[in-house]
């Protein structure tokens, strides 16, 4: 007995036509959506300022009206956190769309992560809930279950455990579909978006994942025939090592343990995962909070040409005085210039100045005035990018746990009834694993200096101010290699943003990857705005274009 469950959304603002190509590709049982971030909640968050009752995502309900009739027709239920803020409201904004479509589904919710009340200052303060109060929606007969924060792992966790009948501490099984689900949470970064070895397939318009899933747990990970971009262990590795960081993976229903996943591929876009072992989860939910930290604003000068230090040094020099009062201030030189050019944007560096103040007043008028009033006062070539405009309101992440008993978790039927979803019935303190034994070291022989890039691939992501790099090796021979050069401090000498920072290494054997911890590089995470890079999409293929001493026998 397989369950097939695809997904069309890996965040808010995915490719629309996605719900539409998922419904009509090929089978599904279940067609998931992940909508929600730790931007979006905060962007959510603003909306339902502006309006109480607003708060979820709008794109659902247009994707919903053109693909409710279809869902229906091929009997796909539907599951999604769409709800964000708002799952009820949501919720009652399907059933009225479902009236007027004049097409008969029962749609039910899920409550109790909202936790907005108990932090005060806090714009959105929501619980990370598990999968059993979908389990609950979908077991009462549901064709559209909305949720608000729950896990991205869930929106499969919840249907699988209602098709088979799992119970709460089948962990091994639970492991297994939190697996399938994570894969499956970012959409196209499974089936080729996003990856390292791009030019492995067609990467121009990926297709959307969908899992195999077995009453076992175990999975195959593929697409629709026909769709584009490819399934491979690579792109499944990738997407393993996305915002996870150690062998434990932990979860409000399981914590499933990434150094027991064993990948093979199973035929042309199938990759097989197996052997995913589980643990009673942790006695505390993840709650993120979400608030607005200040006013931020800035402008990026454009020096070209010759001396571009000393032209630095000059429009730091002349805006020091407008800057004396603000907060923060953050100055980086890019330099993207190049001697002799021949265009003057490759001849041009770019001069990056941040700014952050509680006081809007700080950081508008008085930055914009300031780097206005240089335009005919300054460095010869002075002009900006784009002006600077009033300051505008950026938000701070942080997170912090609570007792499993301490959140509501109810499922709100489509009939009305109000089911508790109890807490999990064991759980166990989240100890590291002890790590594992290495490979044996390659033998000693030539080396070239050569790009990392060139034996491994990467991918990185963030999770509130830390980043995680996920770096994986394709052959036993580069695994060798990898698991002994790239350490912690190895890492910290190629990307010097780390080195005055925690770097914790994490070594998983079965997918020949090494994932890295880098606490703090985010700051208060990716609604600051504290790096170039705000989440860290990137950082891994910098590493990649690193350069160190690689033996010949793998170039």
């Amino acid at each position: 007995m397989t369950l097939r469950i695809g997904n069309a959304s890996g965040f808010y603002g995915d490719r629309f036509d996605a719900m539409r190509e998922m419904l009509t590709g090929g089978e599904l049982d279940v067609l998931t959506g992940d909508y929600l971030a730790e931007l979006t909640m905060l962007i959510l968050g603003r909306d339902r300022l502006k309006d109480p009752a607003a708060g979820y995502a709008r794109t659902f309900l247009r994707q919903l009206e053109e693909c409710l009739g279809l869902a229906h027709e091929r009997g796909v239920r539907i599951v999604t956190n769409a709800g964000g803020l708002n799952p009820a409201g949501l919720a009652d904004a399907v059933r009225r769309l479902a009236d007027r479509l004049g097409i008969p589904v029962r749609v039910a919710h899920v409550a109790g992560d909202d936790l907005t009340a108990a932090h005060p200052g806090s714009l959105a303060a929501h619980a990370y809930l598990g999968g059993f109060g979908i389990t609950q929606c979908l077991r009462a007969g549901a064709d559209v279950v909305v949720t608000g924060r729950v896990t991205d792992a869930a929106l499969v966790t919840g249907p699988a455990a209602a098709h088979f009948g799992w119970s709460e501490t089948e962990y091994d099984r639970l492991a297994g579909a939190v697996v399938a689900g994570h894969v499956l949470e970012c959409g196209a970064q499974a089936t080729g978006g996003n990856y390292a070895f791009f030019r492995d397939g067609d990467a121009r318009r990926p297709g959307f994942p969908l899992a195999e899933l077995h009453e076992d747990g175990s999975c195959v990970i593929t697409k629709h025939p026909g769709t584009g971009g490819f399934v491979d262990v690579g792109t499944v590795t990738a997407q393993l090592l996305y915002e996870t960081a150690g062998a434990r993976y932990a979860g409000p229903d399981v914590t499933a343990r990434l150094d027991t996943v064993r990948l093979s591929q199973d035929g042309p876009d199938r990759v097989r995962i197996e052997g995913v072992r589980g643990e009673a989860p942790p006695p505390t939910l993840k709650v993120g909070l979400n608030r607005l930290g200040g006013f931020r604003n800035e402008v990026v000068f454009v020096l070209t040409g010759l001396d571009i230090e000393a032209k630095a040094a000059l429009v730091r020099e002349q805006l020091e005085p407008a800057l004396g009062k603000v907060a923060d201030v953050r100055w980086e030189l890019a330099r993207t210039d190049r001697p002799d050019a021949q265009t003057e944007e490759t001849a041009s560096a770019l001069l990056r100045l941040v700014v952050r103040d509680p006081d809007q007043g700080a950081v508008g008028r008085v930055l914009s005035g300031a780097a206005v009033e240089l335009a005919l006062a300054s460095y010869p070539g002075f002009h900006v990018l784009a002006p600077p405009g009033k300051g505008s309101p950026y938000g701070v992440f942080e997170d912090v746990y609570v007792p499993h008993g301490s959140v509501d978790h109810v499922a709100v039927l489509h009939d009305g009834r109000r089911i508790p979803v109890p807490p999990a019935h064991d759980t166990a303190v989240l100890d590291a694993v002890p790590q594992p034994s290495l490979p044996r070291p390659p033998e000693p022989g030539p080396t070239r200096r050569a790009p990392l890039g060139l034996v491994a691939g990467a991918r990185s992501g963030d999770k509130g101010g830390n980043a995680n790099v996920g770096v994986w090796a394709r052959t036993d021979d580069a695994w060798r290699w990898l698991a002994h050069e790239l350490t912690a401090d190895r890492f910290r000498e190629l990307i010097p943003e780390s080195r005055e920072l925690t770097v914790v290494r994490h070594v998983l054997p079965n997918l020949r990857a090494l994932n890295f911890v880098v606490e703090g590089i985010l700051g208060a995470g990716v609604a600051a705005q504290h790096r170039f890079d705000p989440q860290a999409k990137a950082l891994g293929e910098w590493l990649r274009s690193r350069h160190l001493e690689i033996p010949e026998a793998l170039l």
